[in-house]
């Protein structure tokens, strides 16, 4: 008696077994698909969300490993497509998360589960979502909002051979640097409903030529008063990615000196802003109005940063500020004051390149390779050895304060400079300095002979270069294999600090355009490497 009038409604003949009637039933309940994406790391993931209405109480349902943002949904999209003038269907209504593996989380999937439950009440047709990737927030009002990743999950889309992504309007510009893909920009959930059913198509979004961006503006070097001696050593460490240590009392222009280095850096290729946007993009921390970023990152934590802030973490792991300084600057001032063990958790990635996060639901590795610019006060007070101002600090405090920095974290450091005060003469004089454009230029040519020198191995630059590569293109003469003999004994050198002496006179002796390492080069590079009492002078 149950199934009679569902066969009825079906227009069909009458069944003639139980079995008949059921298949009957279930082939008319109406199962809509649309496809979403999830991050995992810096990874996309296609997600399919299926949508299914049965009889029974009216209510929503989400299944497939949602967080809360995610179940929280339920109460968004409800509001949306009302107000939107669309109708919820008064049914129960079932969304699962395929596959259910991959635990899903933000609010992304909101304009996904709409528009099923609009295909599921037969309020859209499927076809229209044929070979779509949709993401969107929706507001209550049915607006929709920003949301983070688009950029990997787009190209994902386009991997995967989806040919249409549906995104926010705020972030169809970065939609549209994967190319060959139809950028669809959303405001609301009333306009991209006109939109499928063809009444007012939405215009899709003009593709973005990544080479036609800017470059933001940077401080240069001409602005930064004398210290000529300090610009020197940042210009060798741009050239072959060697980590700097400035020491010099408060005010002398460390930090200013640091914030200059990206302007004298290599400019970022399209892949590699391709591949800086895309950490930002997750960690939602692009600018705004900036689809991609062009300019070498600069990243400065306050040193009460925790160790996850600093290399990443959370139950699902988000990118760090050591990610965030991907193949940039990252500037830790006043390096004493971070934690022993924020501190040590850097040592890995100076090395690796790369920082990797094990949980319980598995491992993540993200890219790290930074360039590390530190600073630092001689004492507390911080005019330890300053001419014109006395310290006020015992020995025993200096001491303590100058230990607070681990010895592994000192030998992987390769240039170690002294900041001195400068004279009022310099800071008086209306000339200006060399500008960052023409070191760059001379960084450029220096980067540009170590790929020529590395060419088909995974070395990019001096300071990655293993003991293979140290033993074939860093050999000295005989005067320089004594000085670097006598340098060992007097400064109590370690393995590490005898390749990355050697590593940093190969950088000298490439902005010198010089085939052979001189022991000029190798004096220089010895100047930058710490005594034993590397702070007190």
């Amino acid at each position: 008696v149950f199934f009679i009038p569902a066969c009825k409604f079906t227009g069909m003949d009458k069944p003639q077994s139980f079995d008949e009637i059921f298949i009957i039933i279930y082939t008319n309940r109406m199962l809509a698909r649309v496809f979403s994406c999830a991050v995992i790391g810096l990874e996309g993931v296609i997600v399919e969300v299926e949508v299914d209405t049965s009889g029974g109480q009216p209510g929503v349902v989400i299944v497939g490993l949602p967080d809360t943002a995610v179940q929280e949904s339920r109460e968004r999209v409800h509001s949306a497509i009302r107000n939107a003038g669309l109708s919820f269907p008064r049914r129960k209504v079932t969304v699962n998360l395929a596959p259910a593996a991959v635990r899903k989380e933000g609010p992304a999937y909101d304009l996904p589960i709409a528009l099923g439950i609009l295909v599921a009440a037969e309020q859209l047709e499927q076809n229209s979502l044929d070979d779509t990737l949709v993401l969107g927030e929706l507001s209550l009002d049915g607006s929709v909002r920003h949301v983070r990743g688009v950029l990997p999950m787009t190209a994902v889309a386009r991997r995967e051979g989806f040919r249409r992504v549906i995104v926010p309007a705020e972030d169809a510009s970065e939609a549209a640097l994967i190319p060959e893909m139809e950028v669809i920009p959303v405001q609301d959930l009333a306009g991209l409903y006109l939109h499928l059913n063809g009444s007012q198509p939405i215009p899709a979004q003009e593709t973005i030529d990544p080479a036609d961006l800017e470059v933001a503006v940077q401080t240069d070097f001409r602005e930064i008063k004398g210290q000529e001696h300090v610009k020197r050593a940042l210009e060798v460490a741009a050239a072959g990615g060697h980590n700097v240590l400035m020491v010099g009392p408060p005010g002398v222009g460390k930090t200013l000196l640091a914030r200059a280095m990206p302007a004298i850096l290599p400019r970022m290729s399209i892949e590699e802003a391709l591949d800086v946007t895309q950490i930002y993009s997750i960690a939602d921390q692009l600018p705004p109005g900036i689809p991609l970023i062009r300019s070498r990152p600069f990243r400065s934590p306050h040193h009460t940063i925790s160790h996850a802030g600093l290399v990443g973490g959370g139950n699902i792991p988000h990118p760090g500020e050591i990610s965030l300084a991907h193949r940039g600057v990252l500037f830790l001032d006043e390096l004493p004051e971070f934690g022993p063990r924020v501190l040590e958790v850097l040592r890995q990635p100076i090395e690796d390149k790369v920082v990797t996060i094990s949980r319980a639901q598995g491992t993540l590795t993200f890219p790290a390779n930074f360039q590390l610019i530190t600073a630092m006060n001689p004492c507390p007070c911080g005019y330890y050895g300053d001419p014109v101002k006395p310290c006020t600090c015992s020995s025993s405090t200096i001491t303590k304060y100058q230990k607070r920095i681990s010895g592994p974290i000192l030998d992987r450091i390769d240039i170690h400079i002294q900041v001195p005060r400068v004279e009022f003469e310099k800071m008086n004089d209306n000339r200006v300095g060399e500008s960052s454009d023409a070191i760059r230029q001379r960084v450029e040519t220096a980067r540009q002979l170590q790929r020529e020198r590395f060419n088909g191995t995974t070395v990019a630059c001096n300071s990655e270069m293993r003991p293979a590569e140290i033993r074939k293109f860093c050999l000295l003469d005989e005067t320089g294999s004594n000085l670097m003999k006598a340098a060992s004994s007097q400064m109590q050198l370690s393995a590490r600090a005898h390749h990355r002496i050697l590593k940093l006179a190969r950088t000298i002796a490439d902005l010198a355009a010089s085939e052979a390492i001189t022991p000029i080069h190798l004096a220089e590079a010895l100047q930058y490497r710490p005594r034993l009492d590397m702070l007190a002078n």
